[in-house]
């Protein structure tokens, strides 16, 4: 199983999502994050995400913002975006519908939560961080459980 984490630019929650998955999945699973935009290209993710996660236990340090590419689409099973523009602008990109059927909104897919998209803390403090961390820990525990017992 081969699963890509989608932000903006890649640099907050999709490394973060990238993280904690890694912590969830087996290891024989590939767990991976892209941005759609290439503003962070080669960057490490932001100081105060690698910080939250490590307060956690999860190394996102060596991580480098890329932005997604055609190749994501054939190599990943799935494809999680943090939210609906981020969404909208991986499913533009899609050439068919096989690709379109990989692609969903992270918390969506999930399920049980009150809103469809992981808040964007960027603009926030370390308290947003920690909210956002969070939210995709239960994420990536409800969706580790659904692809792990699908691919046992």
């Amino acid at each position: 199983m081969k699963i890509l984490m989608v932000c903006l630019g890649n640099i907050c929650r999709s490394p973060l999502a990238e993280g904690i998955m890694k912590t969830k999945v087996p290891e024989s699973f590939v767990v991976d994050s892209a941005g759609t935009i290439s503003m962070h290209e080669g960057e490490h993710p932001d100081k105060r995400a690698i910080k939250t996660a490590a307060h956690h236990d999860v190394d996102i340090s060596m991580q480098k913002s890329r932005p997604i590419t055609r190749a994501d689409y054939e190599t990943f099973d799935k494809i999680y975006c943090m939210d609906a523009s981020v969404y909208k602008d991986v499913m533009a990109k899609a050439l068919n519908e096989e690709e379109r059927q990989k692609v969903s909104l992270f918390l969506e897919a999930a399920g049980k939560f009150n809103n469809t998209e992981v808040p964007d803390p960027y603009w926030g403090g370390m308290e947003d961080f920690e909210k956002v961390f969070q939210l995709l820990d239960k994420g990536c525990n409800a969706i580790a459980s659904q692809l792990t017992i699908h691919n046992l």
